[in-house]
């Protein structure tokens, strides 16, 4: 069978990300990303193989971001290109695996729009421009949260009147899937275990951040919920608060919801506590220098995911380990150490020389000799998204 490529498009409001992926190369073929679209300084950044290049587009959008991009994706591949994946925030109970698109998985994900307004345009509107383009090209979409979507009743609904799941779907959904999905494979390879006889609990950790409980390949809990504000302590997200904290604020300083929710959302989390930077590496800096918030910021970080992974083990049968993944998990040795050192009930220790070499890319084994699995594992959503889209294309479905 000849070597086949693929294009995985992550489309958002002003951005559009793209990478090349091609099943003879462990690394993508072209990636890069077009930013600041509808604006005066939209411009297109790429990477072909260790050069970088950079375009202006002023004013463009969507459309004309995606069109420059095409000839890039056609050089790249040689013209052969086999397929598209999408990266689609939110799938609700509809989708609970990666599918074609076609007119009525277009219309189930704009039925979804409700659940997920600032992810799901964007999304959708980068699949029908990729369809203009490409016509006839097989595309997938693959959700966030598909993945998911075998979370047991117990741990999906609120504890809210039943018709609000009924009847408007106020449930928790969970997101991250494709890189939590992505990093219980690569643990069960990386150990030797059987996928399919394996518990896990994962940390994608970057500016959004989650916890998943994984068990026989499935997830059975994790920690953001209806949206993606649930949960850990983020870059700019606050995750988990008092929900009678909307009226209080509304009450007390006359804040609007529209004011609370940018707060909650783009002004809390790392940022909010340090008044600093949503950047661990910067937090990380200042801690070292004496910054009292930016070490208060690194410490309710690492003491909610402890927290929060001790929350998960109660949907595990046994623990064959914890992967750290994403950004912050893939590069800080501090916030590992930090988080297992609140967790000394679950048996955790890590081992300080394996765990300072895991970084930049380097994955492994970081737990001190006798005590349970630590693993830091790379994440790549978009060899998954790029998977997804290849097993769909095997099946014939297209």
């Amino acid at each position: 069978m000849a070597t086949r490529n693929i294009l995985v498009i992550n489309c958002g409001s002003s951005s559009i990300k793209f990478a090349l992926i091609s099943q003879a190369h462990s690394y993508p073929l072209l990636s890069g990303k077009a930013e600041r679209l509808g604006s005066p300084e939209a411009a297109l950044r790429w990477w072909h193989g260790d050069v970088q290049q950079h375009r202006e587009l002023p004013g463009a959008e969507h459309h004309a971001a995606l069109e420059a991009v095409l000839p890039l994706v056609e050089e790249a591949c040689g013209g052969q290109l086999d397929g598209i994946g999408h990266r689609v925030v939110h799938g609700g109970e509809h989708f609970t695996q990666s599918c074609l698109i076609d007119t009525q998985a277009i219309e189930a994900i704009r039925a979804t729009i409700p659940l997920a307004p600032l992810h799901n345009p964007a999304n959708l509107l980068g699949i029908e421009t990729a369809m203009q383009l490409f016509p006839g090209l097989p595309q997938v979409a693959v959700f966030d949260t598909a993945f998911h979507q075998s979370m047991p009743a117990h741990a999906f609904h609120y504890a809210i009147p039943h018709y609000l799941y009924r009847d408007h779907s106020v449930r928790r959904y969970g997101f991250h899937g494709t890189s939590h999905r992505y990093v219980s494979q690569r643990a069960a390879e990386f150990t030797g275990l059987d996928l399919g006889d394996s518990s896990w609990l994962s940390a994608h950790l970057g500016n959004g951040c989650s916890t998943c409980a994984i068990v026989n390949g499935q997830s059975r809990d994790t920690s953001m919920g209806l949206t993606p504000l649930e949960g850990l302590v983020m870059g700019t997200r606050s995750g988990d608060i008092d929900p009678n904290l909307h009226s209080h604020l509304a009450l007390s300083l006359g804040w609007s919801l529209e004011r609370i929710d940018r707060m909650l959302n783009k002004e809390s989390g790392l940022l909010g506590l340090s008044g600093l930077s949503n950047d661990m590496r910067s937090l990380e800096q200042a801690r070292v220098n004496g910054h009292p918030e930016a070490t208060l910021a690194i410490e309710v970080f690492c003491y909610r995911l402890a927290k929060s992974l001790a929350s998960m083990a109660c949907a595990l049968p046994r623990l064959d380990g914890i992967v750290f993944t994403g950004g912050i998990g893939e590069n800080s040795s501090l916030v590992r150490a930090k988080t297992i050192g609140y967790l000394p009930l679950l048996g955790l220790a890590v081992d300080e020389i394996a765990n300072a070499r895991c970084v930049s890319g380097v994955s492994g084994a970081i737990n001190a000799h006798g005590h349970p699995r630590l693993l830091v594992i790379p994440t790549d959503e978009e060899k998954q998204i790029a998977l997804d889209t290849l097993a769909l294309l095997d099946r014939g479905v297209h």
